[in-house]
């Protein structure tokens, strides 16, 4: 028997990913992001189940009815993009993006910190730069309507910029975390509340 405490779940989740150890932003802006979260990820889990529940109808029409529901598949697709773009907010939030990790292990509490920064500030900007021409693109969709369920498609086309803009508020987020784990330290960290 090992006198080494059991890790929940949850706790060997966040040993894996090493940047879940900066502390996340406290104060009104940091309940909002936490808010914001869930709220994504609720409409992110209804567009899921949406989806799930298309596919299986499409399927059981092909397989049990003389014909096939078309409306199925275009509307599958939407709430798979919605699923993406309410999700990759959060995702980044959360530090849950597929990545290699190289050299992380080896990082401190600074350095951590510091990575945090640039990935966020590369993210931000790149995220201020497309959201203008995400809500331009999405002006296309004004006067266009989808094939068979002839909703506007700015609908659809909006679903750029929502992604976008969750992207830039949590790469913001995110740079404000890396910067208050990089000015206060560790030990600061550590008696935060």
């Amino acid at each position: 028997m090992s006198d080494r405490p059991t890790e929940t779940p949850t706790e060997r989740q966040d040993n894996l990913e090493i940047l879940t150890r900066v502390p996340r932003l406290g104060g009104p802006l940091g309940r909002l992001a936490e808010v914001l979260d869930r709220v994504l990820l609720v409409l992110a889990v209804v567009a899921l189940v949406g989806l799930s529940l298309t596919v299986l109808l499409q399927v059981a029409s092909r397989l049990f009815l003389p014909i096939t529901i078309s409306w199925t598949e275009e509307l599958t697709r939407h709430l798979f993009i919605y699923m993406v773009a309410l999700g990759a907010g959060v995702v980044l939030h959360r530090h849950r993006n597929v990545n290699v990790e190289l050299f992380h292990g080896r990082l401190g509490f600074r350095g951590r910190a510091f990575y945090l920064i640039v990935l966020s500030a590369i993210t931000f900007g790149f995220t201020s730069m497309v959201l203008p021409h995400a809500w331009q693109f999405a002006q296309i969709g004004a006067f266009q309507t989808s094939p068979t369920l002839r909703i506007p498609m700015i609908y659809v086309y909006y679903s750029s910029v929502l992604l976008f803009a969750t992207l830039l508020f949590y790469a913001a987020i995110c740079l404000l975390e890396g910067i208050i784990a990089l000015v206060r330290g560790e030990r600061a960290a550590a008696h935060a509340p």
